[in-house]
């Protein structure tokens, strides 16, 4: 990874680091902390941001970290997915952990159809969509923290060898971090609710069981309590996004879940995502994908 600095703009001239691919190994980079100092170039605490995606797990407390606008704790057993474009405002000296980057299209074809469900939770979106301004904590739990730390490890360890099948077998393991991330994404509703945000978890409960019919933002306010206003200040404030957005991606999840998963038409696809109207449908899927549905449904099944 290299770093280079952008004048101006959302990063106020932050040093942007960059994946930087070689060919024929994999995009992937593994870091363990505090076995491996701070990067090359750049001092201890030195904030910045990036262009790749990162998966941080700590296997040991103690210190924290600042991601944008919010300083975090950490302790044993946090797992955070940190977007690109978002601010890291410090290193991560005094802590125990792993670090995994990868840019977004680094499963190739295979990204439509393996991280499906890891795209499935409207949450996760500003992590596996490529949106700057994103990062969550999930909470690895504790008989789960030693196989989490050997998912890394093992990565590492095929990073480091290169034996015959590293390129796959690095893949598998991302992949399957991946897939744990999405299962600890499950619950995130109660979780949120947990950490003190019932109108997040209020919000964010209503899409889940509403999205598959024709709700607005009035709808999801009137839900929670608040104004439309007040509730699209809020909801920005703390994600990042618009409630017509978390909207528009939880139903856009469950299209691409059902055009790999069924042989349902795309008018059928759309009426199930609450889209009465086929050619909106495809539209709006075209905006946030850069396909048709179609063109998706083929992508994962090639």
């Amino acid at each position: 990874m290299g770093a280079r600095r952008v004048p101006g703009g959302r990063d106020g001239g932050l040093p942007v680091r960059t994946f930087e691919a070689v060919p024929g190994v994999p995009p992937v980079s593994v870091l363990r902390s505090p076995r491996h100092g701070p990067h090359r170039g750049e001092p201890p605490g030195r904030a910045h941001t990036h262009d790749f995606l990162t998966l941080a797990y700590f296997d040991g407390g103690g210190g924290s970290l600042r991601l944008g606008r919010r300083e975090w704790v950490v302790e044993a057993g946090d797992a955070y997915v940190i977007a690109p474009g978002e601010v890291i405002g410090g290193g991560f000296e005094g802590v125990e952990g792993w670090r995994v980057f990868f840019p977004a299209e680094v499963l190739g074809d295979r990204a439509p159809g393996a991280f499906l469900s890891w795209r499935a939770h409207p949450l996760l979106f500003p992590f596996v969509g490529g949106e700057a301004g994103g990062a969550q904590r999930l909470k690895v739990p504790p008989e789960d923290r030693a196989s989490w730390s050997g998912r890394f490890a093992a990565l590492d360890a095929e990073l480091r060898a290169r034996r015959d099948g590293y390129r796959e077998a690095v893949l598998s393991h991302l992949t399957l971090l991946l897939v744990e991330v999405s299962r600890l994404a499950a619950d995130v509703v109660g979780d949120l609710r947990l950490r003190d945000e019932p109108l997040l978890a209020g919000v964010f409960g209503f899409i889940e069981e509403r999205y598959r019919e024709r709700i607005s933002l009035r709808d999801v306010a009137r839900a929670v309590g608040l104004s439309p206003g007040h509730l699209t200040t809020v909801v920005g404030r703390k994600t990042g996004r618009t409630v017509l957005g978390w909207i528009t991606e939880r139903r856009m999840a469950e299209a691409r879940r059902l055009l790999v998963e069924t042989d349902l038409s795309v008018e059928e696809v759309g009426r199930r995502v609450g889209y009465g109207d086929a050619g909106y449908f495809a539209r709006t899927f075209g905006r946030a994908h850069g396909t048709t549905p179609l063109g998706w449904r083929r992508a994962a099944r090639p």
